[in-house]
């Protein structure tokens, strides 16, 4: 486990600064198909689950007040066991502990990056002014489900860090292959009807406020949603099939 004596990522705090190396003042724009690939088998060292990558839109931009559109999306999968665990102060804890440690290491995926030659400054993980769901469902990488979980392929227990970068020629995905989730949400609503706190209004909408999965550490939506129990390519058969009858 982490050293809880370091400086956190904190809500309405500034980011922790664990750079080891400024950024270049003459930043390169482009980066090689090697050195992505060396990112990627850093990321894997810290057990990551992969990167995404959005190009932000200038709408996007302009709604958030912000000067950057290349972000890099670093994904990993919260513990099971961690997730399992009954609500408490204790599980909520851990699960800030887990994703501490994580964070910590997207610093030196930034170094790796400005070692490089390229800008590249982590954006705040707990920022209220900043959609992090919005930034990844830029990334077609992924989906909002009804729960307002943000649904990977590797799984619907996915967290994510964000670095924004001077890099331009990022592998960007232009479509997303996984909007029929949408449709399959609309015909399930086990997230709405087992949810103990009724975070839903009646046109089954997600209140936000209503739902004590940070304060407390309730995962029961998550628990009981088919792309827990069985995996999303496992759903998306069941899906495929029931769209043929």
């Amino acid at each position: 486990m982490i050293d809880t004596t370091f400086e956190r990522f904190r809500y309405h705090k500034p980011l922790p600064n664990f750079y080891k190396i400024e950024n270049p003042q003459d930043y390169k724009s482009e980066i090689s198909d090697e050195l992505l690939v060396e990112l990627n088998e850093l990321a894997k060292k810290y057990d990551f689950t992969g990167i995404s990558y959005s190009k932000l839109s200038e709408d996007f931009k302009n709604e958030f007040n912000i000067d950057f559109d290349n972000v890099i999306i670093f994904r990993f999968l919260m513990g099971d066991d961690l997730i399992e665990m009954k609500p408490s102060d204790e599980k909520c804890r851990l699960m800030d502990d887990e994703f501490q440690e994580y964070g910590i290491h997207v610093y030196e995926f930034a170094d790796f990056l400005r070692k490089n030659g390229f800008r590249a400054d982590l954006i705040h993980p707990l920022a209220d002014d900043l959609s992090m769901r919005a930034i990844a469902m830029q990334s077609n990488d992924c989906v909002i489900t009804r729960s307002n979980m943000c649904l990977f392929k590797e799984g619907i227990t996915a967290g994510f860090f964000m670095i924004h970068t001077s890099i331009e020629n990022l592998p960007f995905k232009s479509e997303n292959d996984m909007l029929w989730v949408s449709d399959f949400c609309s015909t399930c609503g086990v997230c709405i009807e087992r949810c103990p706190e009724g975070a839903f209004d009646e046109n089954e909408r997600f209140i936000r406020k209503l739902c004590i999965a940070h304060r407390e550490g309730c995962n029961d939506c998550l628990l009981r949603c088919p792309f827990y129990k069985r995996g999303y390519d496992k759903v998306k058969k069941r899906y495929e099939r029931m769209v043929k009858r």
